[in-house]
């Protein structure tokens, strides 16, 4: 396992990554992953119905308020990348499954939580209940696709990490300076990250078929969960602009 590239993060260098396994431990491994990608996804959408529909409107619109005002989404983002670090680490623990699943746990309530602004402003605000439900089909179609180009192209993208790094640190740069100084790029932007997510998409499901050991089908879903969340955060955003004008 020499040829595996360290400075992924995915790679685990031992002899049982699925890539090398027989077809029927590949795909008892990919049956776990998805399983519990498809329950994160539901878990999700199960945690933003009680938010936005059983817990009281002015206690949600107060919550919003607070995170949107001022440099308090500054501070969400903060404590978002914070405890995703954490639900990493926890997810690919090689020694606690229970460890693995607190880690896809609290990543997904911490979706919750910063995608409930952007679903109450959509919703409540804009007025267009259908947004949400158009974003999710747009995309999980474009994930379909995604995922099956390199399910049947077997392709092995680890060399785009580095890429998809420094992508990563000036996107947040513009979106951090985009809150401090007040300016937006808009559909351009919007539009840009898109195409960012679409390409994590494919790098970390070739990671998912090159990478991964068959204990890891959680930390595979929760990287998987984190790409499918953010194309849907950008396909929102460009929809709720859209309807805008």
């Amino acid at each position: 396992m020499s040829h595996i590239d360290q400075s992924n993060p995915y790679a685990i260098g031992r002899d049982d990554a699925v890539a090398y396994l027989p077809e029927n431990a590949r795909t008892t491994f990919l049956r776990k992953t998805y399983s519990h990608l498809t329950g994160a996804i539901l878990a999700l959408i199960g945690l933003e119905f009680v938010l936005l529909n059983v817990v009281p409107e002015p206690a949600i619109r107060g919550l919003v308020a607070r995170m949107t005002s001022g440099y308090g989404w500054l501070v969400v983002l903060g404590l978002f990348m914070l405890v995703s670090f954490v639900a990493q680490r926890w997810a690919m623990s090689g020694t606690s499954k229970a460890a693995q699943y607190g880690g896809l746990s609290l990543y997904i309530g911490a979706w919750g939580v910063m995608l409930l602004p952007m679903l109450y402003i959509c919703i409540n605000v804009l007025g267009e209940p259908n947004l949400p439900a158009m974003a999710g089909l747009i995309t999980a179609m474009a994930f379909m696709g995604l995922t099956a180009f390199v399910f049947i192209t077997k392709v092995d993208l680890e060399s785009w990490g580095k890429y998809l790094m420094i992508a990563g640190f000036v996107f947040l740069g513009i979106i951090i300076a985009g809150m401090i100084f007040g300016f937006s790029m808009g559909l351009w932007l919007s539009g840009a990250l898109v195409a960012f997510a679409c390409a994590h998409i494919l790098y970390d499901t070739s990671n998912v078929l090159h990478r991964f050991g068959t204990d890891q089908y959680v930390a595979a879903s929760l990287i998987l969960f984190a790409d499918v969340v953010l194309l849907f955060w950008y396909v929102l955003q460009i929809l709720m602009s859209l309807s805008r004008d």
